[in-house]
């Protein structure tokens, strides 16, 4: 009741939160999630992937440089099916990025001990060239959502449904583009594309690849391993003609490996885009503003972005990032990447007149003013 109860609301630290991150963004996907938590009030026990570890040990180092104290964020080293499970077990909170499989463990691990999670997971993310579309931007805005870091991002593109009137012509300069892409192991500015991570990436993105091809795909640019140049390089890979059975169609691949299938209509497209269970990004290409926004509430993602791949959406950290349906629960970024990280306790206070009969009333006479009294505050907008 206004004047009468006086509720404040107040946000208590989780107390340790438990952070398993990946290997693909070793400083964003690590300490970017620590530090909100920090934020919040909590230490963290951080199991990043040993492939890239010596970026977390290295981002704790300056942090305590900067001032945190050193007991606050501890980072544990270890294989994931080892490790993992142990932060799991112990933290007050979880928060992993990583495959939706080991997903789902770390939520059942977390929901037995009733801790709250947040999971980013796996993609399978569209993009929709819709008929309208400036062809060239779009080819050329294709390229930086297929092939950045060799496609290893969660939220890169890995299908493409293009308008059947502008499919040929999109193809056409999309291909060019991919074709012309460089290839190079330096760590300097000048390579278009570089590495993937390793063995078991390498091999997943050769079987999606050659089974596509063997059950009827065609190859519109790259598709072959380029030993010459790295032990783990990949040609970046546009696929036609890929159809629901092969693995390419419906796995993540996590590569620089893209499928391009035709539609005739939005809401074609949007069905087709909708059709996976995944749900983390997607992209919309459109001259038209407003119908681009329309296009993209439609989809079943946690971000869309209209006239780019992902950047715009992950960059704008002051609003929510993460996944629908297998792609994860809960969100980084934006006022929910930090008050995640919290518990939240209501305190009200009542003052002047009790939650109950009073001066003299009756239960049926306080009922009756409750309702007079709840109609008057409703007419003059008294909250």
């Amino acid at each position: 009741m206004p004047t009468l109860t006086k509720v404040t609301e107040l946000r208590h630290p989780r107390g340790v939160v438990g952070q398993i991150a990946p290997w693909n963004y070793p400083l964003e996907l690590s300490v970017g999630d620590a530090l909100p938590a920090f934020v919040a009030g909590n230490a963290v026990v951080m199991k990043p992937d040993t492939e890239t570890c010596l970026t977390a040990l290295w981002a704790r180092d300056l942090l305590i440089e900067a001032g945190l104290p050193a007991e606050v964020f501890q980072v544990v080293i270890g294989e994931g099916p080892v490790v993992g499970p142990e932060v799991v077990r112990h933290a007050d909170y979880v928060s992993f990025t990583g495959s939706t499989r080991t997903g789902r463990e770390v939520a059942q691990g977390a929901a037995a001990r009733l801790v709250g999670v947040s999971l980013e997971l796996g993609g399978k993310n569209a993009m929709l060239v819709l008929e309208d579309a400036d062809i060239e931007k779009a080819a050329a805005g294709a390229v930086r959502a297929c092939f950045s870091s060799a496609g290893q991002l969660c939220i890169s593109i890995e299908r493409l449904y293009v308008h059947e009137s502008v499919a040929d012509a999109f193809l056409e300069r999309f291909a060019a583009r991919t074709r012309a892409m460089r290839l190079g192991t330096s760590l300097a500015y000048g390579a278009d594309m570089g590495s993937l991570v390793g063995a078991r990436q390498l091999e997943t993105v050769t079987r999606h690849v050659d089974e596509a091809v063997a059950a009827g795909a065609r190859v519109v640019a790259g598709g072959v391993a380029r030993p010459d140049i790295g032990p783990y390089f990949f040609e970046p890979t546009i696929l036609d003609g890929v159809t629901e059975p092969m693995s390419v169609c419906g796995e993540e691949t996590f590569g620089p490996v893209v499928s391009v299938y035709r539609f005739t209509t939005d809401d074609e497209a949007v069905e087709r885009a909708n059709a996976t269970p995944y749900g983390l990004n997607s992209s919309v290409w459109t001259k038209d503003g407003r119908r681009g926004r329309a296009v993209a509430a439609r989809l079943r993602t946690g971000t869309v972005n209209v006239n780019e791949g992902y950047a715009p959406a992950y960059g704008s950290v002051q609003s929510p990032m993460g996944g629908m349906k297998d792609s994860g629960l809960g969100r980084r970024h934006g006022s929910e990447g930090i008050l995640k990280y919290t518990e939240a306790q209501t305190v009200a206070q009542q003052r002047l007149l009790p939650m109950a009969p009073s001066l003299g009333m009756d239960d049926e006479k306080y009922a009756e003013f409750m309702s007079r009294s709840l109609r008057l505050m409703k007419a003059f907008r008294f909250r």
